[in-house]
């Protein structure tokens, strides 16, 4: 496919390519195919590493983890992709990124989750939006209110010392990225938990593929068809519903590309 515009990528730094946001939306299986290309690349040590940022047409994408009672229940077509999580949806209003990065060795592919998480929490401080980190879901969060006289269900809290990314095992936190900002997973002592931007990421040989989905302005109802993530206990939100203004993918593009090149300024290149 023919890529969008690209800026250069500095010393040590980024390469991003817009490949289309708008009335360019780019399909899902053909930016699947431009990430598959340029992952052989940057394994080749080809390229450097390269984010695409873009918008796609509707469409459901379900990861290895997806069962079968949270798919649409009125037949509408799921492709199937090889990334860790869930089923979720893509479509227009929503920013997506797919950085393709080579991870450093010993390769620590919780720290380039949480890496991710902190762009787009930056981000969204950056329109005025608390975003958050929830105990054993990745992606980014806008915290319920507490319920009053709730009392937490230890069944259901996440051990703080590990993070399930919904990919498979526990993985360790890298002591270097282990703060306090994780708040524990909703156990019954909140309500009204929605998620602002969701990841879901594929390593292959030490290089990343897929990567993330912020809610900038999208039609909300995608997901009632669905079980967003296999997560029933709380909603999706985008920048829009929750500053009650609209916020477009261009307007939240470059704030997103900033704070992620400035996050990632050190990563692996050629």
């Amino acid at each position: 496919m023919s890529a969008g515009s690209t800026s250069p990528a500095p010393e040590g730094g980024l390469r991003f390519v817009h490949l289309g946001v708008g009335e360019r939306t780019v399909p899902y299986e053909e930016a699947l195919e431009e990430q598959q290309r340029l992952h052989a690349l940057r394994v080749a040590d080809e390229i450097p590493d390269t984010v695409l940022l873009l918008e796609h047409p509707p469409v459901y994408t379900a990861g290895r983890r997806t069962r079968p009672e949270d798919r649409p229940l009125d037949g509408t077509p799921v492709v199937e992709v090889t990334r860790g999580g869930e089923i979720t949806w893509h479509g227009p209003g929503q920013l997506i990124g797919y950085p393709i990065i080579k991870l450093d060795e010993p390769m620590d592919v919780v720290a380039y989750v949480r890496r991710l998480e902190e762009a787009l929490i930056l981000a969204c401080a950056e329109f005025g939006i608390e975003g958050n980190r929830v105990e054993g879901r990745s992606g980014v969060w806008k915290l319920g209110q507490a319920i009053p006289g709730a009392r937490i269900d230890e069944s259901q809290v996440v051990n703080i010392g590990a993070l399930t990314l919904r990919m498979g095992a526990k993985l360790g936190l890298d002591p270097r990225m282990a703060g306090p900002e994780y708040a524990p997973s909703n156990a019954g002592q909140r309500g009204g938990d929605r998620k602002l931007a969701a990841i879901g990421v594929r390593v292959a040989r030490g290089v990343t593929m897929h990567g993330f989905a912020l809610n900038c302005n999208p039609d909300l109802t995608w997901f009632d068809r669905i079980v967003p993530c296999g997560i029933r206990d709380a909603g999706v939100a985008s920048l829009s519903s929750e500053l009650g203004r609209d916020v477009t993918v261009s307007e939240a593009l470059p704030v997103v590309q900033r704070h992620f090149a400035e996050l990632f300024a050190h990563t692996s290149s050629v």
